[in-house]
């Protein structure tokens, strides 16, 4: 044990073995007072064991299955720490598929061809020895199914059957954690480390969770590639159970790890050192907690106190020793000892008994100096036994220091949060006990705090000129200040170029290196101060540029002149940074009532430093300045000192004062309290005076507190009254107020209006009179009267409904009012009401009053159904408000051709007790519109609109059934789908039974063909469509559907298109005499061209050329130069032309009257027009601008195929 010291040095670097030090240590120290004991300290010696000799036999697997090669490392002290390399000494490489496990062993989810190899090598590493030990290397040899397949081949004979399965995947299964549910404990503020690895095929994922909790955030880590979940400093809230789940595309396994979290002793509560004086009470406490809970047990002096020396003062109850009128015998050592399964804690605790006068330990006559506006804190180390009680004063004979500006801390110290110059003098610190006493003097002095008042500015000067920076200062007289120059923080280069001067620094022969920010900064004993500027050296003389920039916030603010109402205030401008000083803004806060919340005060010209401020009383004013120039406004100064004017009577009253009764017999008097600086004293309070207006009554008066409402009880209902409220403080009153009417509660209306009449103007607008009731009756403010109407039945369906009232409201003493909105033919009901700020009073006798007939709205619906070659079927619902008798129903149709021009109006007058109508007569193969509306003796309703197509007359098609008559279904539905099917296209049409306004859409396809349906949507809610583009005797499949409603179509159709078969037109597009003529034609404008190719070389004319020279038109040209087709042609003869936007009907033939095979729609680009017999006509030319146009002629040339079926 080394002289002097506790501490025991076990040195064996010179012989002996570690182990015959093996043990458990306890240290002891003790004197007269009493002996402490240290924790035990275990001594172990560290070992590094050899592998055991084992004999390992080659790993021999198949492709795709898992592998585990097992490491099992020596034990040693402390564990060593594995890990797998090669020969080479290089890391096997690890990843989802391989990865090695806590336990040392490397674990293969799936084995690859390339994990075939003869040198895994485990290596144990101790780390306090300093060594590391090898396993013998493991070889690991995969066979793939090929070269499998190969050997099982070469050893059997040609009739033998054989063959390995090929790689199969396989479902995840766990390697380790084994079975379906484990358990782990682990101790408080301990890593948890969960580990899970599976095998599969493909590599399966893991993923882990905690069963009802959530994994606790920023504690949680996964390692290993998610395999291992790890948990820091982990508490009993940890404990749960850890579900580890292995997935891959075959499906999943997973392992629930049951985790208890135990817990070593901690400490709650430790013992600590105990001073008692002869005669008092203590206690020793010691708490600590653990899991299991740890057992308190007590020592005194290193003996178990229930053998320790008896001491009556002395009580020992579980984790607290309880000590009574104790005597100086009974001081000693005590310890606490508390202890589980798993550790233990151990805390000394001194308990001394002494019976000492005070002592101050704080020197005398000791000097503390501080900057202004800083806190000081002045020392009074004591010590004593009892423990003394600490007073100061400030000076010889002054009083003891109390309040808010002084904080005492229990260690004797006196702070004073902010001291101010007249904090500056001598302090005595007394402490005294029962034995005695002891005073102390130390000295404050308060210092003005140091201060740049003119700091370096931002510098622009051109290499080689010379710059300086200025840094004045004003400081304390009894500080001497020390200047200090950095550049970019760092000391000042060594060059005689920089001259420091007392209040500046200058840079003589500036170069480029001198560019940076330089710093001032100001050090004395008790604070220091720094400002800092930019140098920018440049090269050439730049034009010296003005920055512009908010002032510099003022400084040195006084107060000077104090008096009662006003103050002078002074102050020192900043820096005006090239933009000379407009005004200055001061603003004040009220520290006694508002601290923190800066008010606008007043404002003065920039050329004035100096204003007389006009103050109220009972505030405690702060005042800053803000400097304001173009740019902006500067930051404020710092706040002047603080000055509380003197007290005074209110100078005004509360504003907004009202009286408005909340109930039929009060009357609330509400107002606007005054804020704090407007009370000019404390003890703010009002009078609150009232009286009936117009009765001879004496005032009423209260005094309340500073509230801002007064409730008045046993009021009339809805008086006038005069009301005032008047401000006092402890010093008086302020002015008389000025008076306001109010008015006591509201209370319902007490009669109904009058006379109510009602004048129909029209179907759908009425106006109603009343007389207007007395004011008198009204029994508070007149807000208006309401009218509420509502409609009792509609006189041409003779059937009562649910009655919703309707309400008008009329604002002021109206008589009258318009009620828009009726509904025509119908019976209402109105009452009148009056409305004050209370409610409504009663309703007058419900007045009936009917509407006149007016137009129906449009029907509900119509449906066109069963299409034939020459009829259709229309049916149709009543108008949902008929508004009146209907006399009849008005149908109008015309037919639409292919160019959508519509053909000749047929209007039809229906009864009006019809619902359907049968349309014969009609043309096959022909779209039709129809025009549909309601009527009543007034006039007709709005119209609805349809179109339907009837069917051709073509040879195979199937006749539409004629539906039945239809029953209303309990739920939407589509039925009757029927084809009537041609060589290229079908008539579908069908019957639907459900909601109006449905989407309907047809699906179609081969049949027996496993293709996707095909959709079309049909527009509007027609149930017919025509299906186009079919192949010729071909089976197809159809059904039809909604649109939005999920699953409703209806059941499938099947159809057979027929057979393809010669068209009653002749498609003369096809016909070879045709494709003949063209040739002709075209090889005759081919022998045109050359002819005139070379006329032109020859220099000859020709008529076009005759035409061109007469008609020198710049814009004609004989050719069109984007696409090389001719120029327009002219015919004499009048042909119609092919008018724009027609197209070949839905049938694809070909008519005599048009036809589909133009030149032009074929992208020839030809314009020119043909004679009947198909010869060119027109010479070359432009085209005849002057030439009126004849008819209804396009400006489009008619194609040549318009013209030769015009002698067809």
């Amino acid at each position: 044990m080394k002289p002097n010291s506790g501490t025991l040095v076990i040195n064996i670097m010179n012989g002996g073995k570690a182990e015959a030090y093996e043990g458990v240590y306890q240290c002891t120290a003790r004197n007269e007072r009493g002996a402490a004991i240290s924790n035990n300290i275990v001594i172990r010696p560290s070992r590094s064991p050899l592998w055991t000799k084992e004999k390992l036999e080659p790993n021999q697997v198949r492709e795709g299955d898992s592998l585990v090669l097992h490491c099992r490392p020596p034990v040693g002290l402390p564990p060593p720490i594995i890990f797998w390399m090669d020969n080479a000494f290089q890391r096997l490489p690890q990843s989802e598929r391989v990865s090695q496990g806590l336990n040392g062993d490397l674990y293969f989810s799936n084995v690859q061809p390339e994990d075939t190899r003869e040198d895994y090598i485990c290596y144990a590493r101790f780390n306090h020895t300093q060594t590391i030990q090898q396993k013998q290397p493991i070889s690991v040899k995969v066979f793939s199914m090929d070269s499998l397949n190969d050997t099982i081949a070469a050893n059997l004979s040609d009739t033998d059957i054989y063959g390995a399965k090929p790689v199969t995947e396989r479902q995840p299964i766990l390697l380790t954690p084994t079975g379906s549910t484990s358990t782990k404990v682990e101790l408080r503020g301990n890593v948890l480390l969960l580990e899970c690895i599976a095998a599969g095929l493909p590599t399966p994922v893991i993923r882990w969770i905690k069963e009802g909790g959530e994994l606790p955030v920023n504690r949680t880590f996964f390692e290993n590639f998610k395999k291992t979940l790890k948990i820091i400093d982990v508490s009993e809230a940890d404990s749960g159970n850890y579900k580890c789940i292995a997935r891959n595309m075959l499906g999943s396994v997973h392992h629930v790890i049951s985790v208890t979290v135990k817990a070593a002793p901690y400490w709650i509560t430790a013992p600590r050192n105990l001073v008692l004086s002869p005669g008092e009470d203590g206690t020793l406490i010691c708490r600590a907690n653990g899991n299991p809970k740890p057992n308190i047990s007590w020592f005194a002096n290193g003996v178990p106190i229930a053998i320790a020396p008896e001491d009556p003062s002395r009580k020992v109850d579980g984790d607290t020793i309880i000590f009574s009128h104790v005597q100086e015998r009974s001081s000693a050592v005590y310890q606490c000892n508390a202890s589980n399964e798993y550790g233990y804690l151990l805390a000394n605790a001194f308990v001394n008994v002494l019976a000492e006068p005070p002592r101050v330990l704080t020197p005398a006559n000791k000097l503390y100096q501080v900057i202004a506006d800083s806190p000081a804190l002045l020392d009074c180390a004591y010590f004593g036994s009892p423990k003394p009680e600490i007073e100061w004063f400030k000076g010889v004979k002054g009083s003891i220091l109390r309040g808010n500006e002084y904080v005492f801390h229990d260690n004797g110290t006196l702070e004073i949060p902010v001291a101010q110059k007249d904090s500056t003098g001598t302090y005595t610190c007394v402490a005294r006990n029962e034995l005695g006493k002891v005073q102390n003097e130390v000295r404050l002095e308060v210092k003005d705090p140091t201060m740049i008042i003119k700091q370096p500015e931002y510098k622009v000067i051109q290499r080689y000129g010379q710059v300086s920076f200025e840094c004045i200062i004003k400081h304390d007289s009894t500080l001497l200040p020390t200047v200090i120059w950095l550049k970019d923080n760092d000391e000042l280069p060594d060059d005689e170029r920089f001259l420091v001067g007392k209040d500046n620094l200058t840079i003589m022969n500036v170069t480029d290196k001198d560019d940076g920010t330089y710093t001032c900064i100001v050090n004395t004993t008790l604070d220091s101060v720094s400002a800092s500027a930019v140098l920018t050296v440049v090269a050439a003389p730049p034009t010296p540029a003005i920055i512009y920039a908010r002032p510099n916030p003022p400084f040195d603010l006084e107060l000077t002149g104090q008096l009662e109402r006003s103050v002078e205030l002074s102050w020192i401008p900043g820096d005006e940074n090239n933009s000379p000083i407009k005004n200055f803004v001061i603003e004040y806060e009220d520290g006694l009532h508002e601290p923190g919340v800066w008010h606008y005060q007043t404002e003065v010209p920039g050329t004035q430093t100096t204003v007389q401020l006009k103050l109220s009383p009972y505030v405690n004013y702060s005042f800053r300045v803000i400097a304001v120039n173009e740019i902006g406004r500067s930051q404020p100064s710092e706040p002047s000192e603080q000055y509380l004017t003197k007290s005074a009577n209110p100078d005004e009253n509360p504003s907004n004062v009202q009286g408005i009764g909340s109930e039929p017999d009060n009357l609330v008097i509400t107002w606007e309290s005054l804020k704090g600086f407007q009370s000019n004293g404390p003890g703010l309070q009002y009078k609150v005076s009232w009286r009936q207006k117009d009765v001879d009554d004496e005032w009423t008066s209260v005094i309340v507190a500073n509230v801002s409402k007064y409730i008045v009880s046993g009021t009339p209902t809805f008086v006038p009254y005069e009301i005032k409220v008047q401000a006092l403080n402890d010093l008086g009153y302020a002015p008389e107020p000025s008076e306001v009417i109010g008015h006591s509660g509201e209370d319902l209306p007490m009669v109904a209006p009058g006379n109510v009449q009602v004048h129909v103007i029209n179907s759908t607008l009425a106006k109603v009179h009343w007389d207007p009731v007395p004011l008198k009756t009204v029994r508070g403010h007149l807000q208006g009267y309401k009218v509420y109407y509502w409609k009792v039945q509609s006189l041409s369906r003779r059937s009562r409904r649910h009655v919703e009232k309707k309400i008008l409201t009329f604002r002021g003493n109206k008589t009258f009012g318009m009620l828009p909105g009726l509904e025509p033919y119908s019976s209402y009901k109105l009452n009148v009401r009056v409305v004050n700020g209370k409610g409504e009073g009663p309703a007058s006798p419900d007045k009936v009053f009917k509407t006149p007939e007016g137009v129906p709205s449009s029907p509900s619906f119509l449906k066109i159904t069963n299409p034939t070659l020459d009829s259709l079927t229309l049916e149709w619902g009543s108008p949902t408000h008929p508004n009146g008798v209907l006399t009849s129903y008005i149908l109008k149709f015309q037919p639409i051709n292919n160019t959508h021009e519509l053909g000749p109006l047929v209007e039809i007058r229906i009864p009006a007790n019809e619902s359907s109508l049968i349309l014969k007569n009609l043309n096959y193969s022909t779209r039709y519109k129809f025009y549909f509306n309601a009527q009543t003796s007034v006039g007709s309703g709005s119209q609805i609109t349809e179109e339907a197509v009837t069917i051709m007359d073509e040879a195979g098609i199937l006749r539409p059934a004629v539906g039945a008559g239809k029953v209303q279904p309990l739920y939407p539905r589509i039925r009757n789908v029927t084809t009537a099917a041609a060589e290229t296209y079908a008539n579908i049409s069908w019957e639907y039974e459900g909601p109006d306004h449905a989407n309907f859409y047809v699906e179609y396809g081969v049949a027996g063909s496993k293709e996707d349906w095909k959709k079309e949507i049909v527009n509007g809610s027609r149930s017919f469509f025509v299906l186009k583009g079919l192949t010729p005797g071909t089976a197809y499949k159809v059904r039809v559907g909604a649109e939005g409603l999920s699953g409703f179509r209806s059941s499938e159709d099947v159809f057979e298109t027929g057979p393809a078969m010669a068209s009653r037109q002749i498609d003369i597009a096809t016909q070879g005499w045709f494709i003949g003529l063209m040739c002709a034609v075209a090889l005759l404008i081919l022998i045109l061209l050359i002819v005139c190719f070379i006329r032109r070389n020859k220099g000859g004319k020709y008529p076009v050329k005759e035409k061109e020279d007469a008609h020198a038109d710049p814009e004609i040209q004989p050719m069109k130069e984007d696409d090389g087709t001719f120029g327009e042609y002219s015919d004499a003869e009048d042909h119609k032309p092919l008018k724009k936007g027609s197209r070949t009907p839905s049938d694809r033939t070909v008519k005599k009257e048009d036809s589909d095979d133009s030149l032009v729609d074929y992208g020839e680009g030809v314009n020119g027009q043909f004679n009947e017999d198909g010869s060119f006509i027109g010479q070359y030319s432009g085209k005849k601008e002057k030439e009126p146009a004849e008819g209804n002629e396009s400006s489009e040339a008619p194609s040549p195929v318009n013209a030769m079926n015009s002698f067809v």
